[in-house]
């Protein structure tokens, strides 16, 4: 049995999500970049690789990052202590499960991979229901109606993959992915306007508009509905143009000179102008006639990617009692390393088209030195104890 007085891995949910989901992501992205920028022929059994990058960069990486922000924030948010101990890992076993079966060899059937995926959501939302229900936070309930959402996705996907839906693959992925994204942004619209604010010491205060968080969240859901039932059509793109332009005026507001001093706070907000960026790329699809993945990839690697490895960044320090101020020496560096990728994969492409492949694997290499940059310097940090002696 592990002495947590010694190793701390279970004692929270950001400890084994934050180090699974790091890992992980180094190991997809060496794979996808075998199989896409090499013509490497070993794939998934299961599905194509196409389907297995785009599939486990939404439910396997951004899943596994965001069950460890929720299971500490709610925590936080309630009072009531989440799961911890031997259930924390076991609902990392069966997450790691599911994305180890692809590449068994051993032809499994596609429904064993189906139940494990599923059970894991299934699972991480009766783990955030308990503490949330106990609370009586009913706030908290559009976290997990949209959990609940992800959750259908990812079976309208298996759904398509076992031929029994024939668009369930395009609705399953497109649905998760935007679903990630509106947590994404219901996060960061709680968490960096205090973040600036503590980290600057207070001394700036941070304007947010409650007509701008409602107008934003109804457009966004409208703009999923919209581009999943006709992608890229123009009725999809006046909402994302709208989206463009009111999370523009929101980072405007969050805006204060003060965070270029702060990695910690450099690398959310540049995210965010990367969230902002999808919006205009996916106007320009109907508009200019671009590609939807400039627009994909700006959302996905650009401000998932970034925001997440910030996140985590901060959060890791946060709790386990280290100054959040005082990042490892290395990761600003790996900060500016994902930023670099994120300007190869999505504006090198959009400038210069011919040299798409190039872009893509310079972008592909950014992003594994940046979380193996992640992996050296917070592994310890997030094996060990709190260094002030608290729980957690």
């Amino acid at each position: 049995m592990l002495d947590n007085t010694k190793i701390a891995l279970f004692n929270l949910g950001f400890r084994p999500f934050f180090l699974a989901a790091s890992l992980f992501s180094i190991v997809s992205v060496i794979l996808w970049t075998l199989f896409y920028s090499y013509g490497w022929g070993g794939q998934p059994v299961i599905m194509t690789v196409a389907q297995w990058h785009a599939h486990e960069m939404v439910f396997g990486y951004a899943m596994a990052v965001v069950a460890g922000f929720l299971l500490t924030a709610v925590r936080n948010w309630t009072g009531v202590s989440t799961i911890s101990g031997f259930p924390l890992a076991l609902l990392l076993a069966v997450w790691i499960l599911a994305r180890v079966i692809p590449f068994t060899g051993a032809g499994l059937p596609l429904i064993y991979m189906a139940i494990l995926d599923n059970l894991f959501i299934a699972g991480l939302i009766i783990a955030l229901s308990i503490p949330i229900f106990k609370a009586r936070q009913w706030k908290q309930v559009g976290i997990l109606s949209k959990l609940l959402f992800i959750f259908i996705s990812n079976i309208l996907f298996y759904a398509g993959l076992g031929g029994y839906l024939e668009e369930g693959i395009r609705w399953g992925l497109y649905g998760g992915f935007y679903l990630i994204l509106a947590l994404v942004f219901m996060m960061a619209r709680r968490v960096i306007p205090f973040f600036i604010e503590k980290g600057l010491g207070g001394t700036v205060r941070v304007s947010n508009s409650r007509l701008l968080d409602i107008g934003s969240l109804v457009i966004f859901l409208i703009f999923i509905i919209a581009d999943i039932a006709q992608p890229n059509g123009l009725f999809t793109m006046i909402l994302a143009l709208t989206l463009f332009l009111m999370h523009s005026f929101r980072l405007y507001g969050w805006y204060c000179n003060g965070i270029w001093r702060v990695p910690m706070l450099w690398i959310l907000y540049i995210a965010y102008c990367f969230l902002v960026l999808g919006f205009a790329l996916k106007a320009a699809v109907w508009w200019f006639g671009i590609s939807p993945f400039l627009s994909l990839h700006a959302f996905s690697y650009g401000g998932i990617g970034l925001i997440t490895l910030g996140m985590m960044a901060r959060i890791a320090l946060g709790h386990t009692g280290r100054d959040i101020s005082q990042p490892p020496a290395v990761m600003p560096w790996a900060f500016l390393i994902l930023i670099t990728g994120s300007f190869f994969r999505v504006i090198l492409p959009l400038i210069d088209p011919e040299r798409y492949y190039l872009w893509v694997k310079i972008a592909q290499f950014c992003w594994i030195t940046a979380f193996t940059l992640f992996i050296f310097s917070y592994t310890s940090i997030l094996l060990k104890p709190r260094i002030d002696g608290q729980e957690g």
